[in-house]
């Protein structure tokens, strides 16, 4: 399963942008020991990269007690994270320092959602 965004992936999310924010849903399931590697990454990117394009941590959580889900679908950690555009997630993912950075965040996952999500009106 992918963990990480792919171009196409990208240029669509860019393409349906209708303006404004964007939250980005983060759903984790950490390979053994990926905890401590994601969370490596988490402090790189609240630290340096979510200032410098606009972004910031909504809620961070550990996953807990499931009530409505099948076998499988439990997430180890949920992460919502608030843009103030796609483009500006766009130029974050883009950024060659974060480039490096988010090899920590592949390793430390053995699966992922990432789903942009828009407010209601």
């Amino acid at each position: 399963m992918a963990v990480d965004p792919r171009g196409a992936d990208l240029k669509r999310l860019l393409a349906e942008d209708r303006g404004g924010p964007v939250v980005m849903l983060n759903l984790l399931r950490f390979t053994e020991g990926g905890v401590e590697t994601y969370r490596e990454y988490a402090r790189r990117l609240s630290e340096t990269f979510l200032p410098r394009h606009g972004g910031e941590v909504l809620y961070a959580g550990t996953g807990s007690t499931v009530l409505v889900a099948e076998d499988g679908q439990s997430w180890d950690a949920v992460v919502v994270v608030r843009y103030p555009d796609r483009a500006a997630f766009g130029r974050m993912v883009a950024d060659p320092e974060y480039q490096e950075v988010t090899r920590l965040r592949t390793a430390a996952l053995s699966e992922a959602v990432l789903q942009a999500t828009s407010p209601w009106t």
